[in-house]
């Protein structure tokens, strides 16, 4: 990555957000802009809730869930967690070594911190086989 590097510079450019464009989605075309090296554990979470640029933030935010896998962003202890949770399992599939390493933040979640709030993206999370 160059000196700024940004999704946009990384992936085809979104543009503009269309004028009748949510606040969310206005926020995620803003944060397409942003600095990567910039983003904070709601940027992480906003994004990988939406699905946007999977492939380049679920390798960002696994380090800063080994470290706390009750990350927050702006709503609740694990909403980190919680967005990555909901990635669709191609991505898993594709990447069976950051699947290791999610299935340990969940391990390390489980035992540590308050999963009450995780309850539905755990149990809807494909279970190992």
């Amino acid at each position: 990555m160059g000196p700024v590097t940004t999704l946009d510079d990384l992936e085809p450019p979104w543009g503009d957000p269309p004028p009748d464009a949510t606040g969310l989605m206005t926020t995620v075309y803003r944060l397409r802009r942003k600095p990567i090296r910039d983003f904070e554990v709601e940027d992480l979470r906003v994004l990988l809730g939406q699905q946007v640029s999977v492939e380049v933030l679920v390798p960002l935010a696994l380090p800063l869930l080994e470290a706390d896998p009750m990350a927050e962003g702006r709503y609740y202890p694990g909403d980190l967690l919680a967005a990555i949770l909901m990635v669709r399992e191609p991505y898993w599939r594709k990447h069976p070594d950051h699947l290791a390493r999610l299935r340990e933040v969940i391990r390390m979640a489980r035992e540590t911190g308050d999963v009450k709030p995780l309850r539905r993206q755990l149990e809807a999370f494909p279970q190992e086989s």
